[in-house]
């Protein structure tokens, strides 16, 4: 079995959680691949995964390593593990402690496959030639760079202007993605599985704007007002970006791949909920009869 290995160098036990995973590696049937950042952490030679028709893909950090990952298979609907070696790790399904027995339902097969939507944006020219493509599995933000500033855009939807918008930003949120940076700008929650696309204006400047969810299918199009195209950015995920020039707009729509989560054990959606973002926890409140 070749399974691919992603990982976040910032947690200072990457190492030991590496050198664990080469030695029962072998036993277990599988055979290693790199990204190339991580080769310093290898006690031995793993070689990159970029050409190779991986069987899987373990990330070792939290969400967001979970997501370059993705973003790393080009594509490719190569189930992912997420192990979290952090605090939430929302999308993540197994931790250090449990290491041992992921890899072994992962070889064995003894998992769910959740087949999640993701994001294609194109920026587009002047002339409306698309000059670069990227991915995002929870989001895609224009906003400014530098400090905090408004910026005014208008939204179309399937063509449709839906009005201008007055912002700190705007974000396209899959479901995926609706518990991120979504929900912090105060978008709705959408359950995995529902076909849509969520557009929320970051710290709207008029009360007359607010979320809007529609269809996966549908085209979506920011393009800066004029006189308001200066320092603008589109970030992916929160991870990559690119500036966006005057006279340019941004298209996003669904990808036409699924990102692939390996989900261990029976927990539910709203069983995460609970235990990652605390939903609901009124342990803080004191209850009188």
């Amino acid at each position: 079995m070749k399974v691919g290995v992603v990982g976040n160098p910032r947690y200072g036990d990457l190492k030991g959680v590496l050198d664990h995973v080469a030695r029962v590696a072998p036993s277990c049937g599988i055979t290693l691949f790199s990204e190339p950042r991580l080769h310093p952490f290898w006690n031995h030679d793993v070689p990159s995964f970029d050409d190779v028709a991986l069987d899987a893909l373990v990330t070792f950090g939290g969400d967001g390593t979970l997501l370059r990952g993705a973003r790393l298979l080009g594509g490719r609907e190569t189930p992912i593990l997420g192990v979290n070696l952090g605090r939430v790790g929302f999308l993540t399904t197994a931790t250090r402690e449990t290491l041992g027995e992921a890899l072994q339902a992962l070889v064995a097969g003894r998992y769910d496959i959740e087949r999640r939507q993701a994001l294609r944006a194109g920026i587009r020219d002047p002339e409306g030639e698309t000059r670069s493509t990227q991915m995002a599995v929870n989001d895609v933000a224009v906003h400014k760079g530098g400090v905090a500033r408004v910026i005014r855009v208008n939204v179309f939807i399937q063509g449709e202007n839906v009005g201008p918008y007055s912002a700190d930003g705007i974000i396209i949120a899959t479901p995926t993605g609706s518990t991120a940076y979504n929900l912090s700008a105060g978008g709705p929650i959408v359950v995995p599985g529902v076909e849509a696309m969520v557009v929320t204006p970051i710290a709207a400047h008029t009360l007359a704007v607010r979320a809007l969810v529609v269809p996966a299918g549908y085209r979506i199009v920011i393009e800066p007002m004029a006189g308001w195209a200066d320092d603008l950015l589109v970030s992916f995920d929160g991870q990559t970006g690119s500036t966006l020039a005057p006279g340019e707009s941004v298209e996003v729509c669904r990808s036409d791949h699924r990102v692939c989560l390996i989900r261990l054990g029976g927990d539910g959606f709203f069983t995460r909920m609970r235990q990652k973002l605390h939903w609901g926890d009124l342990s803080g409140r004191e209850i009188k009869g």
